[in-house]
């Protein structure tokens, strides 16, 4: 099929690479010509595992190409993915108004039947006003034309459809070439079916073993990505609420995790206690969802908590440090291991690090960080003036060299790198045995028996 997808970020990235892996001619269309020339040369800016192996693959044979030309990419395609980013506003709400940019270019250039996806996430509604802004334009370019172009063709059709994503970063190749299911939202007409019909060809191939289509109307399929990400971020809250809990208690919310995730209701996934959730998607979508309900009159009570805890997880943990060291940190070093907001991802958007960091400067300590994605405050940072944290943060070549003289670790990303370390050199390394662990990686007995002061998340310190 001929596809085109207009954004090469995170979610246009993968889907280009993926829908070309799987023999489709593919075009993406991006504004930033110095991201194209690249992404011509295979030179991919974000790192997901996997999947500059495809670009580079798919570029070479001539199934993925990269371009800026907008009018190419619409009349190649039988489908166009709308993949742009829809980042927060003040008020909380989604910003469309680079979803809405493509709808008129779309109708500047439309010249056959299209189906025209969203596949950015989006707040309900967006559809529609993609649609409305389309025939906008094309009524525009109608009233251009003389009466005998009027005669000799009529303006071409298209159908809006809502095809969100569910990558996780991390994973995101493995997600879109295996997903759990694929929601497409169509509208009840022929222009719907046509779009439907033309979609499952598109995903047929993930079909093989099982039906993954999951077909319903626009609205609800718009509404199904936030109402997932919402309960993904709930289920963390609920747990951090839960470990904070178990502190206060003197359990172990390790073992409790045990014993409620053997529950087939439950399950073992998204329930581990730690910094809480970070990233661009859970933040910017409980926050859209949020505020699409106030807009109609609602209140997401449990949402909305889900929020509060998420912020203020961080916090309770940064004082748990200076408890430990009599309250104050002044004059500390703290070697802190990981940095973006999940691992095997480059992604700092939203991460907890973030306020760690700027937390723990302002308390008068010096951190010294370790990531093997992120090797500057520029990059932990962008678009952020650092210099006031110049001084108090420096970066090392190895997490050892991070830990060497610090007066105590504090682990904020699970990295496979960090779970298996030598324990006798870090203890050397260390100025005092004492380790903060974010992400629960060790047993606390463990560290005990090993010489560590070890406090974790929700478990019993040794």
């Amino acid at each position: 099929m001929k596809i085109t997808i207009v954004g090469a970020g995170y979610v246009g990235l993968v889907s280009a690479a993926c829908f070309a892996e799987l023999g489709n001619q593919v075009i993406c269309v991006e504004r930033d010509a110095t991201r194209v020339e690249r992404l011509k040369s295979a030179d991919v800016p974000i790192f997901e595992p996997g999947l500059a192996e495809l670009i580079a693959k798919n570029t070479a044979a001539g199934r993925l190409v990269f371009t800026t030309d907008m009018k190419t990419g619409v009349r190649h395609a039988e489908i166009l993915f709308i993949a742009v980013g829809t980042p927060p506003k003040g008020d909380s709400s989604a910003d469309t108004s680079q979803v809405l940019a493509v709808a008129e270019q779309i109708g500047e250039h439309l010249s056959r039947f299209l189906v025209v996806v969203d596949k950015s996430t989006v707040p309900v509604g967006t559809a529609d006003k993609v649609a409305a802004e389309i025939r906008r334009v094309l009524k525009q370019r109608e009233k251009k034309a003389d009466a005998k172009a009027k005669q000799a063709r009529k303006l071409p059709e298209f159908a809006v459809v809502s095809n969100p994503e569910f990558l996780k970063e991390g994973a995101a190749v493995e997600d879109f070439m295996r997903p759990d299911r694929v929601v497409i939202g169509v509208s009840d007409d022929a222009a719907g079916r046509k779009a439907e019909a033309l979609l499952r060809q598109a995903y047929a191939p993930f079909n093989r073993n099982r039906e993954r289509l999951i077909v319903m109307d626009v609205k609800s399929a718009e509404l199904t990505k936030y109402a997932a990400n919402a309960l993904l971020a709930t289920k963390i809250s609920f747990m951090n609420d839960m470990a904070n809990l178990a502190d206060a208690l003197g359990a172990d919310i390790e073992k409790v995790r045990q014993g409620i995730g053997s529950d087939r209701r439950i399950g073992y996934d998204f329930i581990y206690a730690g910094l809480g959730y970070g990233g661009l998607c859970f933040p910017k979508d409980v926050a859209a969802i949020c505020h699409t309900a106030r807009e109609v009159g609602e209140r997401m009570r449990v949402v909305e908590a889900v929020r509060m805890v998420n912020d203020s997880q961080k916090e309770r943990f940064i004082e748990r440090i200076v408890d430990y060291f009599g309250g104050s940190l002044e004059g500390k070093t703290i070697a802190m291991w990981g940095l973006t907001f999940k691992p095997a991802t480059d992604d700092v958007r939203d991460a907890p690090s973030r306020h760690i960091v700027r937390r723990l400067i302002a308390l008068g300590a010096t951190v010294r960080a370790h990531d093997p994605q992120v090797r500057s405050l520029e990059q932990l940072m962008p678009g952020e003036n650092v210099s006031r944290l110049k001084r108090g943060v420096s970066f090392a070549d190895e997490p050892m060299q991070a830990a060497k003289g610090a007066d105590a670790l504090l682990i904020a990303t699970e990295w496979k790198v960090y779970r298996s370390p030598d324990f006798q050199a870090l203890r050397k390394a260390l100025k005092s045995p004492v380790i903060f662990d974010g992400r629960n990686l060790f047993e606390p007995a463990d560290m005990l028996r090993l010489g560590f002061h070890y406090q974790g998340v929700g478990r019993r310190t040794a």
